[in-house]
């Protein structure tokens, strides 16, 4: 019987985490900064600022999960998986 491979075994691959992981972290240090640089260098940040800064680095890791997702299912279906 062969194995189906799911978006949750793709999602959860070291390779696509530790890629989603590095994008994460660079765009989302960019989004952070363009969002909050002013408040962060100044030190007025509270706690709601910081949740949503921390926030702001699921976008990216989602978004490139995501992707690295479609494109391997789309791979295995073309080899025929």
């Amino acid at each position: 019987m062969a194995h189906t491979t799911t978006a949750w075994d793709i999602a959860t691959d070291r390779t696509v985490v530790k890629r989603a992981a590095k994008i994460a972290f660079v765009v989302g240090v960019i989004i952070a900064m363009i969002n909050h640089g002013d408040r962060i260098m100044g030190g007025q940040m509270d706690a709601a600022a910081w949740m949503k800064c921390a926030l702001t680095f699921l976008v990216p890791y989602s978004v490139s999960t995501y992707s690295s997702v479609m494109a391997v299912r789309e791979r295995l279906q073309s080899l025929g998986d």
